[in-house]
C-alpha cells in the first residue's frame, strides 16, 4: 500500500486550491507590470483576508509611513459561493460512497481514476500455479503459462461536487495610464471568449471574466490625489473532493481484487458416494449408509 502511495500523488481539491488556483494565475500567468515612480515594475497582487494590522506587519511595502497604501495594486476577494446542482460537470448522477453488507466503507471512494498490477501477489499466484504443473519444483528456466490470476489495486476517489465561486478583482491605481495597463490584459488574454483555464495541484477550472467593468475614480482634485478603481467580476467553476480537514476516511482508498474463490467442498450437497458404501440401499441411505 505505501509503495503505491509513494508513486500516486493526488492532492485533495477543496476551497482553498480553488482560491489559490485564481490567485496564482493572476499574480502569476497574467505578471502584471506598469509604469511607476520606481520605473518598469510588478504590481502586487494581495488576497483580502487580513486585517489591516495583519498586512502592515507581514506585507511592509504595501503602505507608507504613514500606513496608506502604495499604488498600483490589485485585490483578490472571494465574493460569494454556490452548490447549483445543474453544474454538475461529467458526474451527472449521485455517486456514492462502496458499501458494506453493514453501511458504508471505512475507505469511502466513489470514482475509480486508476488500476495497478499488484507484482508481488500476482507473481505468487503464477510460481504456485508453476509447482502444481511441475510437481511442486519451480525450474529456472521454467516457462510459465498466462496467468488469469492477476491481482490489481483499484484506486478510487469521492465523487467531485461542483461549487460556482464569485470573485472580485480590484484594480487601484494612481494614474489613468497605469489603469489602462492592468485592465487590457483582463480583456484580451482570454481572447474573443470570455473563459480562462485555472490549474493548481493537478487540478483543472473554468473562469469566466464579466463582461462588464467597474470603473471609478475620485473627482476632485484638491489636497487628496486622484485615484482609479476597477473592479473585475471572475466566477469559478471547481469541485470539492471529500471533506477536507474533517473528513473521516482517507482522501484516496486502494483496494484489491479477489482473484480466486474456493469453497470446501461439501460431499452430501453435492452428491458424491462415499468409498465406503457399497450395496444399493446403503446409496439410498438404508440400515445407517452414512457414518456418524
Amino acid at each position: 500500500m505505501v509503495r503505491i502511495k509513494e508513486e500516486i500523488h493526488i492532492l485533495p481539491s477543496n476551497i482553498e486550491t480553488v482560491d489559490f488556483a485564481l490567485y496564482d494565475h493572476i499574480n502569476d500567468k497574467f505578471d502584471l507590470h506598469t509604469n511607476t515612480n520606481e520605473g518598469w515594475d510588478k504590481v502586487p497582487v494581495v488576497w483580502v483576508t487580513a486585517e489591516r494590522a495583519f498586512q502592515i506587519k507581514h506585507d511592509k511595502g504595501m503602505r507608507d509611513l504613514e500606513g496608506a497604501l502604495n499604488l498600483p495594486i490589485i485585490f483578490v476577494e472571494r465574493t460569494s459561493m454556490t452548490k447549483d446542482p445543474t453544474k454538475k460537470g461529467v458526474f451527472q448522477a449521485n455517486i456514492p460512497p462502496a458499501l458494506l453488507h453493514k453501511g458504508y466503507d471505512v475507505q469511502g471512494g466513489s470514482i475509480q481514476v486508476a488500476r495497478k498490477i499488484q507484482q508481488k501477489k500476482t507473481s505468487e499466484f503464477a510460481n504456485a500455479d508453476s509447482k502444481r504443473r511441475s510437481n511442486n519444483t519451480v525450474k529456472p528456466n521454467f516457462v510459465r503459462r498466462n496467468t488469469e490470476k492477476v491481482v490489481y489495486d483499484t484506486i478510487s476517489i469521492p465523487q467531485p461536487v461542483y461549487i460556482y465561486t464569485s470573485y472580485t478583482i480590484t484594480l487601484r491605481t494612481q494614474y489613468q495610464q497605469q489603469m489602462n495597463d492592468l485592465i487590457q490584459p483582463f480583456i484580451t488574454r482570454p481572447g474573443n471568449v470570455n473563459n480562462i483555464s485555472l490549474t493548481k495541484d493537478g487540478h483543472f477550472y473554468e473562469a469566466f471574466v464579466d463582461t462588464s467593468f467597474s470603473t471609478d475614480s475620485v473627482a476632485d482634485i484638491g489636497e487628496e490625489e486622484r485615484k482609479y478603481e476597477t473592479k473585475i467580476t471572475i466566477n469559478v467553476i471547481g469541485y470539492l473532493l471529500g471533506d477536507g480537514a474533517n473528513s473521516k476516511g482517507p482522501k484516496i482508498s486502494i483496494r484489491e481484487n479477489a482473484v480466486e474463490v474456493k469453497l470446501p467442498r461439501e460431499q452430501v450437497i453435492l452428491g458424491d458416494i462415499p468409498d465406503y458404501i457399497d450395496s444399493d440401499d446403503d446409496r439410498r441411505g438404508v440400515d445407517g449408509g452414512y457414518r456418524e
